[in-house]
Order: C-alpha cells, then sequence, then structure tokens
C-alpha cells in the first residue's frame, strides 16, 4: 500500500479558495470528480505546482511531475467540493493515512464553519 502526506501547499490552496467562497456544498464526488482525460486537460493549461495545490496528499516515493505523485483531491479545478472533503476523511480513515485525514477533516470544519 502506498504511504501519503500532507500535501501543505495543496491545504493551504483549498483554505484560500474557502475564504473566497470558492465551494459547492451539495454534490456527488463520484459524478464530478475529474478523470483522467479532465486532470489531462489541467496539466495541459496549468503548471504541476498548480495541478499539485487540488491534492491533499503526496505519494511517497512516487516521481516528481507524475499523476501518481497527488493524492486525495478536494476539487473539481475551479472549486472546492464538500463531498471530496469527506471522501478525502473516509478514504484517509479507512486505509490509516492519519495526518491526511485530519488535514482533510479541519478543511471540512472549515468549510462547514465558513459557509455557515
Amino acid at each position: 500500500m502506498a504511504t501519503y502526506g500532507v500535501n501543505k501547499a495543496g491545504v493551504a490552496r483549498c483554505r484560500e479558495l474557502i475564504a473566497a467562497r470558492q465551494y459547492v456544498l451539495d454534490s456527488e464526488w463520484n459524478e464530478v470528480q475529474p478523470d483522467a482525460e479532465a486532470q489531462n486537460a489541467y496539466l495541459e493549461r496549468h503548471t504541476w505546482q498548480e495541478y499539485a495545490g487540488w491534492h491533499l496528499g503526496l505519494t511517497e516515493g512516487a516521481g516528481e511531475e507524475t499523476k501518481a505523485r497527488y493524492a486525495f483531491g478536494y476539487g473539481d479545478f475551479r472549486r472546492v467540493h464538500r463531498s471530496a472533503l469527506i471522501a478525502c476523511v473516509f478514504r484517509a480513515a479507512q486505509w490509516r493515512h492519519k495526518e491526511v485525514e485530519l488535514a482533510a477533516h479541519d478543511l471540512l470544519q472549515e468549510l462547514d464553519r465558513t459557509s455557515g
């Protein structure tokens, strides 16, 4: 099983988006989550650093500037999705990636406080 660390840049970007009220409160993450085609299209127009900012986890040992390096996506490349943060908490807890789980949980709480 892969090991993940917290992507501090992704956490910071998510906080910025929440503060700017760039979020979706009601969505089905499995329906709006960017697929491989959408990820590739995003990477054609953006840097790896920008792509990294949409993920809460970094895969330890994965090469830089590869999609395998980034995990626990929380948005659709425009907005944070509450359902994505819930999925991040669940998946990280399920596979015992405690640091990522706690980061996602904190962001979910921040989103809920902000959205009222």
